[in-house]
């Protein structure tokens, strides 16, 4: 019985001792668990050595996106190579960074600036973004044609390992690779579950390169962005711009990122169209945040194609629509260049400013011919002695210079108010020619039939009367009138 008791009693001490040390070694577990996962949220840090360069032609809205991206209102425009950053912030892991970015300015002059923005030091942590406006869509195809070739030109002068740039091209590939939908990703029933941020994708999982694609692979990630979509309405009232002119412009830019390994956006500030999108899809592709937006072509001004959705079946889809033109019509032969008169008619001419001495000495000479023509002026010979009373012609440099009243030009001499008055006179004179005054009287004689010896009719009619009371206050109106005029030249002497 003593025995059994004992044999008891060990046993429940070896059970408790075995529940004691598994207890600590789970309690160690789970200490050693915490540490681990606080290690993985510590590598998994937003990178700061991360920068977007931005390329493009001048006026096709550089610093206004990236303003917009920044979230400032008023954006100031540099000249040469421009930095700028953006805050970017992960809410799942309540981090953040600052993307660097770099904006070239659009003249050929400044590609010597290139190896500040990219370099060997962060060729692999770049992307690419080439704008384009809306407002001059017939300059597309020079445009990225330029920069491309000036990228490609770049990154071939960098002192990059071979295997380097082939890693980074092989990056690119894959991303092509391992697109899918938006669906696809969310459904766990997909057969094949691929995604543009997971690194650990077995080959035989990836899909081919559809045809056309990647044709030319620089090895960074590259989006091309239009700007100023909201410029298609003008385009469509003032260059008579149709639906198959858009599709004929969707079409072909397209089929330019499907040979670069580009992205696509179509965007604009002034309407805030696919901005923010932007923002997404950059954070995205540079720290591998999440990205749920699929691939946009219905409207016409807010187009976004992802690296890895296109093809030519997809584009061939536009087609159907361009009735008036084809797809394989040369470029500049369907987006013509407007006239140039379009483009310079509210340019003003450009001032060229005169040498200062030069201009000193022309003001001196006109400064001394116009005192000889002041000395010339008939005005001034009046004060002097000159003809004062002569009349003056239509043809006289007189006619055009103020004039004075003489004092002694009285309402009688002509040239003044006088030759009114002696109208007047005549009039009230004037021998009667009617019917019943039987004539003109005899040459030398004023008195004729019904006339007195002073020239005046015999008979007064109260018409004639009228007229003459009339024609009396008129004349005395502008003997008042001329005496006045004449008193205040002479108090002005």
């Amino acid at each position: 019985m003593a025995m059994n008791s004992g044999t008891q009693t060990n046993a429940l001490t070896s059970s408790f001792t075995t529940k004691k040390k598994d207890a600590a070694a789970e309690k160690e577990n789970l200490w050693s668990a915490i540490l681990n996962e606080v290690q993985t949220q510590g590598s998994t840090k937003l990178p700061s050595n991360k920068s977007v360069l931005v390329l493009g032609d001048n006026a096709t809205g550089k610093t206004t996106l990236i303003a917009k991206l920044q979230g400032v209102e008023d954006p100031k425009k540099g000249s040469g190579l421009e930095y700028a950053y953006i805050d970017v912030k992960d809410e799942y892991r309540d981090d953040m960074t600052r993307l660097g970015v770099w904006v070239l300015d659009g003249d050929p002059g400044h590609t010597n600036l290139l190896h500040y923005a990219l370099n060997e030091t962060n060729y692999a942590h770049t992307l690419v973004i080439l704008t384009v406006s809306m407002t001059q869509p017939w300059g597309w195809l020079e445009q990225l044609n330029h920069w491309i070739k000036v990228l490609g030109q770049h990154i071939d002068s960098l002192q990059l390992d071979a295997k380097e740039k082939e890693a980074a091209r092989q990056r690119l590939t894959t991303t092509w690779q391992s697109y899918c939908e938006v669906g696809d990703d969310l459904d766990p029933g997909s057969p094949v579950k691929r995604t543009m941020r997971n690194n650990s994708i077995d080959e035989d999982d990836l899909l081919p390169l559809t045809e056309d694609a990647l044709i030319t692979n620089l090895g960074l990630d590259i989006v091309v962005v239009v700007t100023k979509t909201d410029y298609m309405t003008t385009l469509e009232k003032e260059y008579e711009y149709r639906d198959e002119h858009f599709d004929f412009i969707q079409q072909w830019i397209r089929n330019f990122c499907l040979r670069h390994g580009t992205s696509l956006f179509y965007t604009s500030v002034k309407e805030d169209k696919n901005c923010d999108v932007l923002y997404k899809y950059l954070t995205h592709r540079i720290y591998g945040l999440p990205f749920r937006t699929p691939a946009l072509v219905v409207e016409k001004d807010a187009v976004l194609i992802p690296a890895g959705w296109d093809s030519l079946k997809k584009i061939s889809i536009l087609y159907e629509n361009m009735h008036g033109v084809k797809a394989e019509n040369p470029y500049t032969d369907i987006i013509k260049s407007p006239p140039t008169r379009k483009a310079v008619s509210n340019r003003e001419a450009e001032v060229q400013t005169e040498d200062e001495q030069a201009f000193l000495a022309r003001q001196q000479e006109i400064l001394k011919q116009g005192d000889q023509v002041r000395g010339e002026s008939p005005l001034r010979s009046q004060g002097v002695g000159s003809n004062k009373s002569g009349p003056r012609t239509p043809g006289t440099t007189g006619q055009s210079s103020p004039k004075k009243i003489d004092p002694k030009l009285t309402p009688a001499t002509p040239g003044a108010e006088g030759v009114l008055a002696n109208f007047f006179n005549s009039l009230l004179h004037k021998k009667s020619g009617s019917p019943g005054g039987g004539g003109s009287g005899a040459a030398g004689n004023p008195a004729g039939p019904g006339r007195t010896a002073n020239g005046t009719d015999a008979v007064m009619t109260p018409e004639k009367l009228a007229v003459r009371t009339d024609a009396a206050a008129e004349l005395d109106r502008l003997s008042r009138s001329v005496k006045k005029e004449i008193d205040m030249s002479q108090s002005e002497c």
